[in-house]
């Protein structure tokens, strides 16, 4: 994403004139996830330089960091701070660029971790995929380093209501939650023994599943992207922090930027500007 440690980037294949069965789906996911390239992917450099204050709740810039593969928003804080992060969002048609072929796919997701902390990284969210076939959707879960797994007992649509959560009841051990309000379902997979989390980082991202440069199925656009009621709670009581504290991650890729992010109190809203 940003800081030394980038997790975003992944690898997936192309396919052009079907949509991908949910075991190639799966199969690719597998494959990205397990073979880690994502935490060596370094962020483009910004004329602003983020510091680190682990003696202050928060680090931040105001302006933004910039990736080649995902854009939103991430809260840094000095280790042990994130007990869980939650948004909640409208799942949108993934649409093929202006002018673009093929197999295109986009991910949604929350996390605790995977910035300036990149060991383990707990994070749950799906992935939309668009091609001459049609669009199709998967929820997953994840604690990296093992690869994502795919939750089975929910179905997804365009302009469904999907709450993500994920809650550290240990630095070893936790959840991740998907609840789909349109149709009533939710699921959960709960984790124990894992690597340890820093709990340093709160995470909204809207990621590319692919880099160019491999040949690989590119990013959908997902238009206008906001996950709402998004917090991060500490587990100190009543405290949360707002994504309106977090750093802004917008996607640039050949000198141009192709994301537009901004936050609030309660949101983050990812904007596709590319063509």
């Amino acid at each position: 994403m940003f800081s030394a440690a980038l997790f975003c980037q992944v690898l997936l294949a192309t396919a052009a004139f079907a949509i991908p069965t949910s075991r190639e789906r799966l199969a690719r996911r597998v494959a990205r996830r397990s073979v880690g390239t994502h935490l060596a992917h370094p962020k483009i450099s910004s004329t602003t330089a983020r510091a680190t204050n682990v003696d202050s709740a928060l680090s931040n810039v105001t302006d933004p960091q910039y990736s080649s593969s995902c854009a939103g928003a991430v809260l840094v804080a000095q280790s042990g701070t994130f007990k869980s992060v939650t948004g909640t969002f409208t799942i949108p048609n993934p649409r093929k660029p202006s002018g673009s072929s093929g197999t295109h796919s986009a991910s949604a997701w929350v996390s605790i971790d995977g910035d300036t902390c990149g060991s383990a990284v707990l994070q749950t969210g799906i992935d939309l995929t668009v091609s001459s076939g049609g669009t199709s959707f998967d929820a997953w879960y994840e604690w990296f380093p093992d690869f994502a797994h795919d939750f089975s007992g929910i179905s997804l649509s365009a302009g469904n209501s999907i709450t993500v959560t994920v809650t550290a009841t240990s630095r070893t051990g936790g959840t991740a939650t998907i609840v789909n309000h349109s149709t009533g379902q939710q699921v959960s997979h709960s984790f124990s023994g894992q690597p340890a989390l820093c709990q340093k980082n709160a995470e909204w991202i809207v990621e590319d599943l692919a880099e160019r440069s491999l040949g690989l199925a590119p990013l959908a656009s997902l238009g206008s992207f906001t996950f709402t009621n998004a917090s991060a709670a500490t587990g100190n009581g009543p405290d949360t922090f707002t994504p309106s504290d977090a750093i802004i991650i917008d996607l640039k890729r050949d000198g141009r930027v192709l994301s537009d992010v901004s936050t609030s109190n309660s949101s983050v809203t990812i904007t596709y500007i590319g063509p």
